[in-house]
């Protein structure tokens, strides 16, 4: 899966801004996948994750302009998409 959202932030900021939204949502994210590891290396977030007995692994590069979200998904969850797309993007949407 592969995903490019624009964003109005500067680089700088729109790495805190998912920094942020992360640590507010760390309980939830932790309640569907207690496995949940994240890490940074610079501008790009690492993840991986168990989610309903699924791995799930990909990064998330927070560029000048636009969140760019490469994730492998299980091949069943590929036909959802669409609808895993448009949920990023209005979570990315509440960052303003």
């Amino acid at each position: 899966m592969h995903v490019e959202i624009p964003h109005q932030f500067s680089q700088k900021e729109a790495v805190n801004r998912v920094k942020k939204a992360l640590n507010e949502s760390r309980g939830q994210i932790l309640a569907q996948a207690p496995d949940f590891k994240a890490e940074w290396e610079g501008d790009t977030l690492a993840f991986e994750a168990t989610v309903q007995g699924k791995h799930i692994t990909g990064t998330l590069e927070a560029l000048g302009k636009q969140f760019v979200l490469d994730a492998k998904l299980p091949l069943l969850w590929r036909i959802f998409e669409g609808q895993i797309e448009k949920a990023i993007k209005d979570q990315v949407s509440k960052m303003s």
